[in-house]
């Protein structure tokens, strides 16, 4: 599918229509919807059949998408029940183990130190749409295990953008301390004022649909509610996190409000999210292109998706049981982190445009990336049952 030679609202409907494929693939093999479209999104894409290409009006469709999911699953959220402690702690070991862990997995394989500090920085991010989605799906958002590793996912975001910071800046043998402590200074801060503000953005609705122009326009609240999710997403990559940490807090912010004249914000959310939200899935799908990975790189790549698992899992088990969490629930907590997704797909990029990354790796990287998104839907519901 040339961008070129398709109008924008025929690549719509095609997308949509192998995204509806994947619903059925789902179901067929007895899947989350996740994993079968992004099964869809690989065979359709440039590693199959090369049907439908990873456009930039596919991106930014995707990147819509990915915020208007991470926006209807904050509503399922209080931010106090979110941000704890105990996240924090589980965070810093689902940072810190898979990053020396893919550090040493670069040396072992012969990389120079600037290719096996970023293949650690790769390792670092949780994707939080994978988990969520699937958490969503089996109505497991409300359980205590759901809110920590939601927690946890957003403080490993604002890690793993420091580490990629640093990271960046040591390859580039110009580490600036001051930068790097202004960076962590505006994450910190972002988040922050998100939770000091949340208490005033409900009030702010719940005044907003007691008016006038509400009780006249009972949608009028929810196109303001999507204003608030893209302002909060454009805010969280001015301070360069990533744009679905923003939306999550908008969405967190609204959670509880009730509207007497205006229609249900939550409900407005999940239709939207449905249909952007496959979108996004069956891109990731479609970004990958298996062809382009040779041979001598299968055993690194196998390598690497041992690693980014194992890291995740003892770097998030661990401090699970350490703050008094049970087997089973540290278990579901260390691996509802493991997804990787479109974080270590970016930083994957980053790596590529920057020349640390050689094709052949930056395929790995992809390809990691999609296999730990596949794997983890299985898990959890199996986990949960």
């Amino acid at each position: 599918m040339e961008e070129q030679g398709l109008s924008l609202t025929l690549q719509l409907s095609i997308v949509l229509f192998f995204a509806l494929l994947g619903y059925m693939v789902a179901m067929k093999i007895n899947q989350s919807a996740v994993v079968g479209v992004i099964l869809i999104g690989i065979i359709v894409g440039p590693s199959v059949f090369g049907w439908v290409q990873y456009t930039e009006f596919v991106e930014a469709l995707a990147h819509i998408g990915a915020i208007v999911l991470l926006f209807a699953i904050g509503f399922e959220f209080k931010l106090k029940e979110v941000y704890t402690k105990e996240s924090t702690l589980i965070a810093i070991g689902g940072v810190t183990v898979p990053w020396i862990l893919g550090y040493l997995l670069g040396i072992a394989f012969g990389y120079s130190s600037s290719t096996s500090i970023l293949i650690g920085t790769v390792l670092v991010a949780t994707s939080i749409a994978i988990t969520a989605m699937v958490l969503f799906e089996m109505g497991k958002l409300q359980t205590k295990t759901a809110k920590t590793i939601m927690g946890a996912a957003v403080v490993d975001d604002i890690l793993g953008l420091i580490l990629l910071a640093v990271s960046v800046q040591v390859i580039e043998g110009t580490p600036n301390i001051s930068e790097m402590m202004i960076l962590v200074f505006k994450a910190i801060a972002f988040v922050a004022i998100g939770l000091f503000a949340a208490q005033y953005v409900g009030k702010f609705f719940m005044w907003v649909d007691g008016g006038r122009i509400a009780k006249k326009f009972p949608d009028f609240l929810f196109i303001l509610a999507m204003t608030v999710a893209f302002g909060y997403s454009f805010a969280a990559e001015l301070v360069g996190l990533s744009a679905i940490i923003g939306a999550f807090l908008a969405g967190s912010s609204l959670s509880g409000i009730h509207p007497k004249n205006s229609k249900c914000l939550e409900d407005g959310a999940k239709y939207v999210h449905m249909i952007f939200a496959a979108i996004f899935f069956i891109s990731l799908g479609i970004l990958v292109n298996l062809r382009a990975v040779s041979p001598d790189i299968l055993l690194f790549i196998v390598a690497l998706i041992a690693v980014a698992i194992v890291g995740k899992m003892i770097g998030c088990y661990i401090p699970a049981r350490l703050v008094k969490e049970n087997h089973k629930d540290s278990l579901i907590i260390s691996v509802g982190m493991i997804p990787r997704g479109e974080v270590g797909m970016i930083i994957g990029m980053i790596g590529l445009t920057s020349g640390v990354f050689t094709q052949d790796i930056y395929a790995a990287v992809i390809i990691m990336c999609i296999a730990t998104t596949l794997i983890v839907p299985p898990m959890l519901r199996k986990m949960y049952k």
